[in-house]
């Protein structure tokens, strides 16, 4: 099946590494040009290297930029003013006590893991509507819809970030530009090895995924956490021109996690 991606300019956010690299690479194997954001030149150039390595034929740009504060979004704009493709990738997250969290630690998870694509949204999806194409994917969570006990603020702001998109994605009515969201179960990236061993210290990394999986998430069908390329084929088919009618919608891939019919 043929995605569409030739002549397509994809942007997703925190690509150097983790879930946004797996998407990127997905992407690029579509024939997308693929733009790398991250924080630095150099963690950029890494990242090109690596993946100009296990996809010869990438295209690659680089797009300097920390999406997740004001000055940062407006250096990432500059370095990248219109895309087809954006997918809001980056977010934060740790285990604390929701009575332990203070202020400043809450402020700083809403102004990464919303206002991040807030003002990239403010910014591109006006320049897609105005050519009546384009393509907006939000990483949400099942978090956002199934609160994770061990993660409070990180739960809220991805319930946050789903209202987010669905009020975007009114304002494409009668276009051809959508914006979803996609809400994975636990993944096995980077970050989420070191939730979990941060929550089960000195524990082999297969048994302490079993323990998390188990204690954490036990209603999940799969009873793993999922692959990054898993959820970056999906993101990839999201983005593709083949899904015109899927619009507004929180797509769960979360593994059968979340013990609802709707």
């Amino acid at each position: 099946m043929d995605l569409g991606y030739n002549n397509r300019r994809c942007l997703i956010t925190a690509s150097t590494g983790g879930l946004g690299f797996a998407i990127a690479r997905a992407m690029a194997r579509e024939g997308a040009t693929v733009v790398i954001n991250g924080r630095s030149v150099e963690t950029i150039d890494r990242a090109i290297t690596r993946l100009s390595a296990e996809v010869p034929a990438a295209k690659l740009e680089a797009a300097v930029g920390n999406s997740g504060t004001r000055d940062g979004c407006d250096e990432l704009i500059a370095n990248c003013p219109d895309v087809d493709v954006l997918v809001v990738n980056l977010g934060i997250y740790e285990a604390v006590d929701i009575y332990k969290a203070g202020d400043d630690r809450w402020y700083e998870l809403i102004e990464v893991n919303v206002m991040s694509g807030v003002r990239l949204a403010r910014h591109y999806l006006p320049k897609m509507l105005a050519r009546d194409a384009g393509r907006v994917v939000f990483m949400a969570s099942e978090s956002g819809i199934n609160p994770a006990p061990e993660m409070p603020a990180y739960s809220a702001t991805k319930t946050m970030q789903l209202s987010l998109a669905r009020n975007l994605a009114e304002t494409t009515k009668g276009t051809n530009v959508t914006v979803n969201s996609v809400l994975p179960g636990p993944c096995s990236t980077e970050g989420v090895a070191d939730l979990i061993a941060g929550l089960y210290p000195g524990v082999p990394t297969p048994e302490a995924e079993r323990r998390f999986v188990a204690e954490n998430r036990p209603t999940s069908l799969i009873q793993r956490l999922s692959r990054p390329e898993e959820v970056a084929d999906f993101v990839t088919f999201l983005g593709s021109s083949r899904t015109g009618i899927v619009n507004g919608s929180a797509l769960r891939i979360d593994g059968g996690l979340i013990r609802t019919v709707m």
